[in-house]
């Protein structure tokens, strides 16, 4: 695959680094310096603005498959990804770091004047960080996840333990998480797709598919009570930490957050329900002590200065927390602070890498993923006009098929029987491998 990266970034450098064993990478950028990481890769590299139509055809984007801009500008990011897809037609993925600009973009693709001039893929690493940060403080390990959607979409597997208590009963009367569906289910090595009348016992592994963001809430609700997380204390109340603490409210785990900008801590108060906003230093020690926050059952400390974070993590760990997770902006950084004891160093940077490495393998294969050491397939199938205006319900499949995400422009919808899917709708449906053929066949013109 041929990679076109605009940026010598720490991320641009990071993704050379990741991707150029297996694919053709070219870097563009402004500076002709490199670093010597970027010199000890084997890529070409081009002097240049990415948004110049000449920069481009000396990258032969008409040839490329993805481009990547992650420069440090937001706005050179966009107006270059709008011109490699305008002039190449070819994949795009921007890095912004400002929750505007990925509103917008993302608006704009999914207005009714929807054209073919749009960005691909939008990644904002604070928002990516904020959602590993919640999988690690509330999701335990799960069998299997599989993204879909550019992450927006997944399937996740999880066994069920003695002590849960869905044990007994039957899948619709279990409130599973808006926003999911139980699609699989593997017992005695056995997959089947269940119904709403069957009973869950010990020992099954339940596959489910929905959004990764109502998926996080079912695993921390249903599948790990013996660890629930009860108290969080977060140290800095940035994009990050207000975030993360709107998204704990909805589990109702008690939250505190600190913030040393008191217009900010207003802002917080204002946006968020039941997390108590403390206006104070996260590295004062006393502070610290008499707001009880080594009573918390997880510390998080998200400012945006690295040498910040690490001293209230280290303050933190002496009031006895058990559990301390620290933002790392610098990738590099991570190594120290997990040197000196801190249990998780996470950076939004990884977190992006790992983004970009799912889109890359979700975009170069035909399969999107197969289960339960084959005996499961999930099918990506579009919708044509013969379809259009259909009801879930209406259907009628040939064999057992569960359809778990419609993925309409760049909306993603979690069906029911009365959901209409729509011409060019793209449907991500779950199967048992051997309907595979007879599924596919079934959605195409007769």
């Amino acid at each position: 695959m041929k990679i076109v990266i605009y940026g010598a970034t720490e991320i641009g450098c990071l993704l050379a680094t990741e991707f150029f064993e297996d694919h053709d990478i070219t870097i563009i950028d402004k500076d002709e310096t490199r670093t010597d990481e970027f010199n000890k890769l084997d890529i070409s590299f081009i002097q240049g603005n990415a948004s110049n139509i000449d920069v481009l055809k000396s990258a032969d984007i008409k040839n490329t498959d993805i481009f990547i801009a992650c420069t440090a500008i937001d706005e050179a990011n966009i107006v270059a990804c709008l011109s490699a897809k305008k002039y190449g037609g070819v994949r795009t993925i921007c890095f912004v770091s400002r929750q505007e600009y990925k509103k917008t973009l993302n608006f704009e693709k999914n207005s009714e004047n929807f054209c073919d001039f749009f960005i691909d893929y939008i990644i904002w690493p604070e928002e990516l960080l904020t959602q590993e940060i919640f999988r690690i403080v509330t999701v335990a390990h799960a069998l299997d996840v599989e993204n879909f959607a550019d992450g927006r979409a997944r399937l996740l597997e999880y066994k069920v333990q003695p002590y849960l208590d869905i044990i007994g009963k039957k899948v619709k009367d279990c409130g599973f998480t808006k926003d999911t569906l139980m699609v699989g289910l593997t017992r005695d090595s056995q997959l089947f797709i269940p119904n709403g009348d069957t009973e869950i016992m010990e020992g099954d592994k339940l596959i489910f598919m929905g959004t990764s963001h109502s998926l996080d809430i079912l695993a921390g609700t249903f599948f790990h009570k013996k660890e629930i997380v009860k108290s969080v204390a977060i140290i800095g109340g940035g994009n990050v930490g207000m975030m993360l603490a709107k998204t704990l409210e909805k589990l109702k785990i008690k939250t505190k957050i600190i913030e040393k900008d008191y217009e900010r801590c207003q802002l917080l108060a204002e946006e968020l329900s039941t997390t108590l906003v403390i206006n104070g230093d996260g590295t004062d020690l006393k502070l610290l002590d008499e707001e009880e926050i080594g009573s918390a059952d997880v510390a998080i400390s998200v400012t945006n200065n690295d040498e910040r974070n690490l001293l209230c993590s280290l303050l933190v760990k002496q009031l006895g927390i058990k559990r301390v997770i620290a933002r790392v902006s610098k990738v590099l950084n991570i190594p120290l602070f997990e040197k000196v004891g801190i249990d998780i160093a996470i950076s939004p940077k990884n977190s992006a890498i790992n983004e970009v490495r799912n889109d890359l393998l979700e975009n170069d294969v035909d399969i999107l993923a197969t289960v339960e050491q084959g005996q499961g397939e999930v099918l990506e199938i579009n919708v044509l006009p013969e379809f259009n205006n259909k009801k879930i319900m209406e259907l009628k499949f040939p064999e057992r098929a569960v359809i778990g995400v419609v993925q309409r422009r760049n909306n993603i919808i979690i069906p029911y029987g009365e959901t209409e899917i729509k011409t060019d709708d793209v449907l991500i449906i779950f199967t048992k491998a051997e309907n595979a053929a007879i599924i596919k066949e079934f959605f195409k013109v007769k």
